[in-house]
């Protein structure tokens, strides 16, 4: 296990792709770029959930989520001669608009492959940004296929969503922030999805304090993490179905072994679950969240959740909350159907 001080990393010794160093890094390198977000508290939801949680809001970054923190660390990690041809990734959201946002920060062009159903609230993000946007089917084979193609005509550096140490330590940056604004936590529930803002909460976190609990919190209808976790290998599902769309990509090769050896649970919710989260966001800490972002309250509320050990054991909770970008149209309409 690592030591308080960070020193003696579990990630070195298991040949993660990131590790404590690598998130020190990318704090400094992102630092101008990014929002230190605040962390908010609410003794009315303290008491429905009967702990203490410490919301870090991530619905305040720029760009609205967590994202730029790796987009930006990727970006800017590479030198002048990498991205004089721009840079190019595959998202159906906010890693989009967050790419295209550290690009035009950077001052190079952003290549945004984008699936056909993507929320439009997302989409406007990344025109906002200047991003070049290129449609592809729904798919991630049909995304992968037209960013490798991009990747071919234009030159540009691929920038991916999940599965690259820059991305996964740029994410990690959120654990760091938060474990300095309430240094007391013992647990961190976590929206896991593709895996890249887990593994780097996880291995920031343990390494900063290794009796630290890191719960996921994932949706029921896109639940391959908790069957990957409970078979011990990658599952990948033929469909997901879930309001949470930002929750809808699978684990990946570098990002698998730390959710499999550091992530201590995986709590599966419903997206009614996921939609009352997201009122009492809006209605409690009058926060517009996604559902994403809203999925670790949902979780911290579940009876999964208060019927498990790991409840016994935490007393003071950080919950990610990982974005805010949503269409107001269909938040309500959300709500008014659940």
């Amino acid at each position: 296990m690592g030591s308080k001080d960070g020193t003696g990393d579990i990630s070195e010794a298991q040949g993660y792709a990131a590790d404590i160093d690598s998130i020190r890094e990318a704090q400094a390198r992102i630092a101008p770029y990014v929002h230190r977000t605040p962390v908010m508290s609410s003794t009315s939801i303290d008491a429905m959930v009967g702990k203490k949680l410490f919301f870090k809001c991530e619905c305040f970054q720029k760009a609205g989520a967590f994202k730029i923190r790796g987009a930006s660390n990727s970006i800017f990690a590479l030198d002048d001669e990498q991205v004089s041809k721009g840079v190019v990734t595959h998202s159906s959201g906010n890693h989009a608009a967050a790419v295209a946002l550290a690009a035009k920060l950077r001052g190079i062009p952003a290549h945004i492959v984008i699936p056909r159903n993507a929320p439009a609230s997302k989409v406007e993000n990344v025109k906002c940004y200047g991003g070049h946007i290129i449609w592809s089917d729904a798919s991630i084979e049909s995304r992968e296929y037209v960013s490798k193609r991009v990747q071919e005509e234009t030159g540009a550096v691929l920038i991916h969503p999940i599965n690259s140490k820059y991305t996964i330590s740029g994410q990690g940056t959120v654990s760091l922030e938060l474990l300095e604004q309430v240094p007391e936590i013992d647990t961190i529930i976590v929206p896991i999805s593709g895996g890249g803002l887990i593994s780097g909460v996880a291995l920031a976190a343990k390494a900063i304090n290794p009796s630290i609990r890191i719960l996921a919190a994932e949706p029921k209808g896109a639940d391959d993490s908790a069957q990957s976790k409970a078979a011990g290998k990658i599952i990948t599902l033929p469909s997901t179905n879930t309001i949470a769309d930002g929750l809808r990509a699978f684990l990946g090769d570098l990002t698998w072994p730390v959710v499999r050896d550091l992530v201590d649970d995986v709590i599966v919710v419903d997206d009614t679950a996921i939609v009352d989260a997201m009122k009492m966001c809006y209605e409690i800490l009058k926060v517009a969240v996604e559902p994403s972002g809203a999925i670790g309250l949902a979780a911290a509320l579940s009876d999964e959740f208060k019927q498990s050990s790991a409840w016994h054991e935490s007393s003071k909770i950080g919950i990610i909350v990982s974005g805010g970008n949503v269409d107001l149209g269909t938040l309500w309409q959300s709500m008014y159907k659940h």
